[in-house]
Protein backbone atom coordinates (compact mmCIF):
# COMPACT_ATOMS: atom_id res chain seq x y z
CA UNK A 1 0.00 0.00 0.00
CA UNK A 2 2.38 2.61 -1.13
CA UNK A 3 -0.21 5.37 -1.83
CA UNK A 4 -2.12 7.11 0.48
CA UNK A 5 -6.10 6.09 0.66
CA UNK A 6 -8.55 8.71 0.98
CA UNK A 7 -11.03 8.29 4.37
CA UNK A 8 -13.70 7.24 2.06
CA UNK A 9 -11.83 4.55 0.61
CA UNK A 10 -10.76 3.50 4.29
CA UNK A 11 -13.88 3.12 5.31
CA UNK A 12 -15.44 0.29 2.74
CA UNK A 13 -12.08 -0.91 2.63
CA UNK A 14 -11.52 -0.78 6.54
CA UNK A 15 -10.76 -5.01 7.03
CA UNK A 16 -8.55 -5.03 3.77
CA UNK A 17 -6.50 -1.85 5.14
CA UNK A 18 -6.21 -3.62 8.91
CA UNK A 19 -4.88 -6.67 7.12
CA UNK A 20 -2.48 -5.06 5.67
CA UNK A 21 -0.87 -2.98 8.01
CA UNK A 22 -1.10 -6.31 10.45
CA UNK A 23 1.23 -7.78 7.51
CA UNK A 24 3.72 -4.64 8.16
CA UNK A 25 2.68 -2.62 5.54
CA UNK A 26 2.77 0.65 5.63
CA UNK A 27 -0.87 2.54 5.85
CA UNK A 28 -1.54 6.23 5.13
CA UNK A 29 -4.93 7.68 5.10
CA UNK A 30 -5.59 11.35 4.05
CA UNK A 31 -8.45 13.99 3.52
CA UNK A 32 -7.99 15.57 0.15
CA UNK A 33 -4.46 15.65 -0.64
CA UNK A 34 -3.37 15.95 2.77
CA UNK A 35 -2.10 12.41 5.00
CA UNK A 36 -3.60 12.23 8.20
CA UNK A 37 -3.55 9.52 9.61
CA UNK A 38 -0.90 5.99 9.56
CA UNK A 39 -2.69 2.37 10.24
CA UNK A 40 0.09 0.70 12.67
CA UNK A 41 -0.84 -2.32 14.47
CA UNK A 42 -0.61 -2.87 18.53
CA UNK A 43 2.14 -5.12 19.24
CA UNK A 44 1.09 -8.09 21.29
CA UNK A 45 2.27 -7.71 24.84
CA UNK A 46 5.46 -10.25 25.46
CA UNK A 47 4.33 -12.05 28.50
CA UNK A 48 0.25 -13.62 28.31
CA UNK A 49 -1.33 -12.39 31.52
CA UNK A 50 -2.54 -14.92 33.96
CA UNK A 51 -5.59 -16.20 36.06
CA UNK A 52 -4.46 -16.44 39.32
CA UNK A 53 -6.34 -18.93 41.48
CA UNK A 54 -6.66 -17.45 44.89
CA UNK A 55 -5.75 -14.46 44.62
CA UNK A 56 -8.33 -13.14 47.14
CA UNK A 57 -8.01 -16.18 49.63
CA UNK A 58 -8.76 -14.61 53.34
CA UNK A 59 -9.95 -11.68 51.71
CA UNK A 60 -13.60 -12.63 51.13
CA UNK A 61 -15.57 -13.90 54.47
CA UNK A 62 -19.02 -15.70 53.49
CA UNK A 63 -21.63 -16.40 56.59
CA UNK A 64 -22.37 -20.03 57.21
CA UNK A 65 -25.75 -19.06 56.70
CA UNK A 66 -25.80 -17.05 53.47
CA UNK A 67 -27.95 -19.55 51.70
CA UNK A 68 -31.08 -19.42 54.40
CA UNK A 69 -34.02 -17.57 53.80
CA UNK A 70 -34.91 -15.12 56.41
CA UNK A 71 -38.36 -15.30 57.83
CA UNK A 72 -39.29 -12.37 55.65
CA UNK A 73 -39.71 -14.77 52.99
CA UNK A 74 -41.76 -16.87 54.64
CA UNK A 75 -44.86 -15.74 52.90
CA UNK A 76 -43.20 -16.17 49.23
CA UNK A 77 -42.05 -19.51 49.96
CA UNK A 78 -45.29 -20.86 51.39
CA UNK A 79 -44.25 -21.12 54.64
CA UNK A 80 -46.28 -19.28 57.03
CA UNK A 81 -45.37 -20.15 60.57
CA UNK A 82 -42.24 -22.18 59.93
CA UNK A 83 -38.53 -21.57 59.12
CA UNK A 84 -37.26 -21.62 55.69
CA UNK A 85 -33.64 -24.06 55.39
CA UNK A 86 -32.60 -24.75 52.45
CA UNK A 87 -32.86 -28.64 52.31
CA UNK A 88 -36.93 -28.32 52.67
CA UNK A 89 -37.45 -24.90 51.40
CA UNK A 90 -39.20 -23.77 54.95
Amino acid sequence: MGQPVSISEAKTQLSRLVAAAERGEEVTIRRGARPVVRLVPIDAPDTPRRKVVGALAGQIVIADDFDELGPEWDDYAGCRGTTATPSTGC
